[in-house]
């Protein structure tokens, strides 16, 4: 009887998820759909993209489950002093894949929308798994790279790594609405992220190439081609923003390399997480004062 109740139960619990996660996924559609993006045509495909504000531009690279959603609310504090400049990468809200998406090809995609839009020289902004096509694009393009900006980002390594994996990313079975719905309640254990991100994170189901591409391709490429990441020849200041209790980025790994960069500056953070929650004013500070020097 009652393993009974205990099923019945169970499934009612899934039904009724169900049906939230279609609502969410609805209202996430709606509420991509209020940034305003615009599609360039480029010489591969389409790229989406939000271009908004004035002054110096910030190329926001946007992170993993991300688009030109997640790339603009980054630098949404920004955009009283910047003109953001927030595409979609490879695979993520109907941006296009330029060959095997590789972060050359993203930074030569970014390069050719630059191009596009008559943009000279940017300042590059990259979180999370935007950190490899970012600093693709500042050692591939330093004449218009002004600054890169890495925040909470994928970093490059202090050595040479003996071995890596073949996939580096969520499970393709997580890579859909419901599945990462259910999964969202352990946000905060896994991730040190609030549940509710869940909601920017929607519809997975219109970035689930992206982030497989991510997974498979992006989040390894440093380890790949270890030799081609020459940091030591950056010709471009870095600023550097990470939280000590980052569960996605590796805090102690992004101290390791820090000796890699020849003109940089570090800002680190003991709370955060990989959103570095909290930091605001701060960030913006720091990215103002940089920005100056430059």
């Amino acid at each position: 009887m009652w393993v009974f109740i205990i099923i019945v139960v169970f499934i009612l619990y899934l039904l009724i998820q169900g049906i939230r996660c279609s609502l969410s996924v609805v209202r996430g559609r709606k509420r991509i759909a209020s940034y305003g993006a615009k599609t360039a045509v480029l010489s591969y495909g389409k790229m989406t993209y939000v271009d908004k504000g004035q002054g110096e531009v910030i190329l926001s690279v946007h992170g993993i489950f991300g688009g030109y959603d997640q790339a603009f609310d980054t630098c949404r504090p920004f955009r009283s002093d910047y003109r953001i400049l927030a595409p979609s990468r490879f695979g993520y809200l109907g941006s296009d894949v330029l060959g095997e998406g590789t972060p050359a090809e993203q930074a030569a995609a970014f390069a050719e929308l630059l191009d596009n839009l008559e943009i000279e020289k940017v300042f590059v902004l990259a979180t999370s798994a935007g950190g490899s096509p970012a600093i693709r694009f500042a050692l591939d393009y330093p004449e218009r790279t002004k600054g890169l900006i890495l925040y909470c980002s994928a970093m490059p390594f202090a050595e040479k790594p003996e071995k890596y994996g073949k996939y580096a990313g969520p499970p393709r079975f997580l890579c859909n609405d419901y599945a990462m719905f259910l999964l969202s309640p352990l946000f905060g254990p896994i991730m040190g992220m609030n549940p509710s991100t869940i909601y920017s994170m929607l519809p997975i189901s219109d970035r689930k190439y992206g982030v497989v591409l991510d997974a498979s391709v992006t989040n390894l490429d440093m380890a790949r081609n270890y030799d081609s990441y020459q940091i030591e020849s950056l010709q471009v200041p870095v600023l550097i923003f990470h939280a000590e209790d980052d569960k996605l980025a590796s805090f102690k790994d992004a101290e390791k390399v820090l000796h890699r960069f020849p003109e940089h500056k570090f800002v680190p953070f003991a709370t955060g997480g990989h959103l570095m929650t909290g930091h605001t004013e701060e960030i913006k500070k720091a990215t103002r004062e940089f920005a100056n020097k430059t």
